[in-house]
């Protein structure tokens, strides 16, 4: 099962091998947007930096961008500001920009572009204006191990008021992946540029192979008189009309779905019929409304045993209607306490006899399991992520003992149900729905009958690895962008 096959062909075919390096620019190609407004959001916010200093900042960046000065001038102005100040702040300003604002914006399209070129062999590199800070989170969520931005100078812990010379931008972009190429033995004319700026074109023209990607109109315009493949991708951005009404739509038709809860269950005497239609009717319609269309393997075993403990890896806030539409009834879930709390979906929850963990609090946690092993004991199944909370992309988290106790005690099977990319349709952070195909793979069931408290934690590992295989990671990531200091 292979994503975005239409956008990554070229690099499929491409020749294998260390030698071929694919240089990616981040702010507009990797991710949506500027990672630099967010960063001055949070210095604003977090009172890192003062209103006025984040403000000429920005208006040192508009300037720069409009009439071309000199971006060296630029980023010494901002170091100067920060002269004193402990590098860790930003090395933790620039974590909390990327979990709050840019890992959501990573484009699906790119994202899978990085991963054709790390399936090739290839050496695969962040070449970048932006700053070692909002570059280093990024290069390590997408396990790229190869960072060519600015950095500014820093000694004993603290930032001295200079950047490290010669600057990552323009000219100082095709100097630096000169040396990234003689460094890795390979030639310019072999690889790979994706970029969005004019500003690029000194090294677009170097490689082999230039794609401007998400260009502005000037690159654009160069792009096709040189024959360059232009490609734009929408999967991220500003919502347009059908991003507005798809998210009003699916949210209504949640709560229209819960709404017939009460006159079935009164009509029909029966609690349960009544949360079977309300399930069914919100994973049809709201999938429909919100254009997901779900690609499934293994679709048989999601019936073959019941009950079970359904295991879904955990990467979006729209899981929740993916799974509805997979199961479609005769089953539970388990959720965060946060939910119980909320006035609309909250007691739509507790009617579905959904049980509520206190994730802070183990032993609540553990208590609150109890009652599911007699729920599946008296023939109900659990949908429960494994994770316990949501990841930024699609990397599997560390999986909790949890589920796999109640499944061993209960003696009934484990059915793990793999979601390829779901954060396509609403990443973690996101409001508003896209509508994609969402890819899933439901694997054979595990049989927990022989199980015993001492082998469980070899049963988590066995089935967290069959997860990792199927959705083609490693069990950690190859490559971690890490931030070297300049002294």
């Amino acid at each position: 099962m292979k994503l975005y096959e239409h956008v990554t062909h070229d690099v499929d075919d491409s020749p294998a091998g260390p030698g071929t390096i694919a240089f990616f620019d981040m702010d507009g190609t990797l991710i949506f947007g500027y990672s630099i407004l967010s960063i001055f959001r949070e210095s604003v916010l977090t009172r890192r930096l003062a209103p006025g200093d984040a403000l000429r900042q920005f208006f040192a960046l508009v300037s720069q961008a409009v009439d071309g000065t000199d971006y060296g001038k630029m980023l010494e102005e901002a170091a100067g500001l920060l002269r004193g100040m402990p590098e860790q702040e930003f090395v933790e300003l620039g974590e909390s920009v990327f979990d709050k604002y840019v890992a959501a914006s990573i484009y699906p399209e790119s994202r899978a572009l990085v991963r054709a070129h790390l399936a090739r062999g290839h050496t695969v590199a962040i070449v970048s204006s932006a700053t070692i800070y909002q570059v280093a989170p990024v290069a390590r969520e997408l396990d790229i191990g190869h960072q060519l931005c600015n950095r500014f100078q820093v000694r004993n812990g603290k930032f001295t008021g200079s950047v490290q010379r010669p600057v990552c931008y323009g000219t100082g972009k095709l100097d630096a992946a000169r040396r990234l190429a003689a460094e890795r033995g390979a030639d310019l004319p072999s690889c790979f540029f994706y970029t969005d700026g004019l500003e690029d074109l000194p090294l677009l023209e170097e490689v082999g192979y230039p794609r401007p990607l998400n260009p502005d109109a000037s690159l654009e315009s160069a792009a096709r008189r040189r024959n360059w493949p232009v490609r734009r991708f929408s999967s991220r951005g500003l919502p347009g009309i059908k991003e507005f009404v798809r998210t009003g739509l699916v949210y209504g038709a949640f709560m229209s779905a819960a709404l017939q809860i009460i006159p079935t269950w009164i009509l029909n005497q029966s609690r349960r019929d009544a949360v079977n239609l309300a399930v069914t009717t919100w994973g049809e319609f709201g999938s429909a409304l919100a254009g997901i269309r779900i690609k499934i393997r293994g679709e048989n075993y999601l019936w073959e045993r019941r009950p079970a403990v359904f295991l879904f890896n955990h990467q979006s806030a729209i899981d929740v209607l993916i799974i509805a539409k997979l199961l479609r009834r005769d089953f539970t879930a388990i959720a965060k306490q946060e939910i119980a709390t909320n006035p609309l979906v909250g007691p739509v929850f507790r009617v579905a006899d959904t049980v509520f963990v206190d994730r802070k609090n183990h032993e609540k946690a553990l208590e609150a399991l109890k009652p599911v092993v007699r729920t599946l004991k008296q023939g109900l199944s659990v949908a429960i992520a494994p994770e316990g909370t949501r990841s930024h992309g699609d990397r599997l988290g560390h999986f909790k003992k949890g589920p796999f106790h109640v499944a061993m005690q209960a003696k009934v099977p484990i059915v793990p149900i793999v979601i390829h990319n779901a954060t396509d349709v609403l990443p973690k952070g996101g409001f508003f729905v896209h509508p994609t195909t969402v890819y899933v793979d439901v694997l054979p069931p595990v049989m927990t009958e022989a199980w015993t408290a001492e082998s469980v934690d070899q049963h988590v590992e066995d089935v967290r690895r069959s997860y990792l295989e199927t959705l083609g990671q490693h069990e950690e990531p190859p490559t971690q962008a890490k931030i070297k200091r300049v002294k």
